[in-house]
């Protein structure tokens, strides 16, 4: 601004400073214009659980150490819009992660769990088994702690820190450098990181409880569309190999694998498939075999007869995505397309 008043230059100043208050404020302004959102039903349940009996529940005085408790349950969350014109949306969140991911973005933004009923999509939000509100199995730590089993005998549980995190995310190369133009909003990565929680899953029974339960689920719901992320992205695929009852497509988003080509493609020709990944796949050594992988995958079910597809967002124009695309700045432009793909194939009732 050199040649400039003090004066000039404090004009600029200030319609530089309008202009990013208007970029911040215009999601939320646009989402109010929205207006009332109309819910016909909503509610939580569980599903699925197993009784484990044990002598080791507890080490303090207060609370007996013998009885019976429930474990390996979903937890679901669910909202029918009035008015539902499509079929119900299952979204299953990713490692590390619980339903959360599905709900307000980190910086305060509408969700996608909230975007998809305004659309008139029934939304079941679920909690993984061993994983936010569905219970863990922890009688064997106690035991332990008793000395009645080798610490050995412990079960392996993880938690994923900020640092690592942040490339497997691909906020960008390693902690704490970013891809340009990445879309996740970094300035509310706090609220972001309070959403993790350690990780249970290689403790649990194979295959992982939460499977079976969404054949539950489905069958429960008649018709549904099961929206998987990261590591819950082969959930679905291992649902359908169970049983294809009430599975009406898949989303697999990001997922962590495909099917391998060797598997059996049949449950795979019985509904739409979409996977979807974001961007900067091909510079992450975590992701971009991942990547290759699926493309094998959709290769092979779309040979056996499958209505299989997978969309890179950036080669249709959608640019500056991390895996948490349901987040990002951009998250609705996303949601937006993804509620057409359903749309157009998949229709309720059919």
């Amino acid at each position: 601004m050199a040649g400039k008043t003090s004066y000039e230059r404090a004009r600029v100043w200030l319609w530089l400073m309008a202009l990013v208050l208007c970029a911040l404020l215009r999601p939320a302004a646009a989402e109010e214009a929205l207006g009332p959102m109309l819910i016909d039903k909503q509610g939580s349940f569980f599903v699925g659980g197993r009784e484990v009996h044990s002598d080791t529940l507890s080490t303090l005085p207060a609370y007996a150490p013998s009885g019976t408790v429930t474990v390996d349950q979903i937890y679901v969350h669910y909202q029918v819009p009035a008015g539902a014109a499509h079929p119900p949306l299952v979204f299953i969140h990713g490692c590390c992660l619980t339903g959360k991911t599905w709900e307000t973005t980190p910086d305060g933004r509408m969700g996608w769990d909230e975007y998809f009923v305004r659309r008139g999509f029934p939304t079941y939000v679920i909690d993984q088994s061993g994983r936010g509100r569905s219970a863990v199995e922890i009688s064997t730590i106690d035991a332990a702690k008793q000395g009645k089993i080798a610490p050995d005998q412990l079960p392996p549980v993880f938690a994923a820190g900020h640092e690592p995190a942040w490339a497997i995310f691909r906020f960008g190369p390693e902690y704490p450098q970013v891809f340009p133009g990445m879309q996740f909003p970094l300035e509310a990565q706090a609220e972001f990181w309070k959403q993790m929680v350690p990780d249970w899953a290689p403790s649990l029974p194979t295959p992982n409880p939460t499977v079976p339960a969404l054949s539950q689920l489905a069958i429960k719901l008649g018709r549904t569309v099961l929206i998987s992320h990261s590591q819950s992205g082969i959930y679905p695929f291992l649902t359908a190999a169970l049983s294809t009852e009430g599975i009406a497509g898949i989303v697999a988003i990001e997922p962590a694998a495909c099917p391998a080509v060797t598997d059996d493609m049949t449950p795979y020709t019985k509904m739409p498939i979409l996977v979807l990944f974001g961007d900067y796949v091909d510079l992450s050594p975590r992701w971009a075999p991942r990547l290759k992988q699926c493309r094998a995958f959709v290769e092979a079910a779309t040979k056996a007869g499958g209505k299989v597809e997978l969309v890179e967002l950036p080669k249709i124009g959608i640019k500056g995505n991390s895996h948490m695309l349901m987040q990002d700045r951009n998250s609705l432009v996303i949601a937006d397309w993804l509620a057409n793909w359903i749309a157009g194939h998949i229709k309720q009732g059919a």
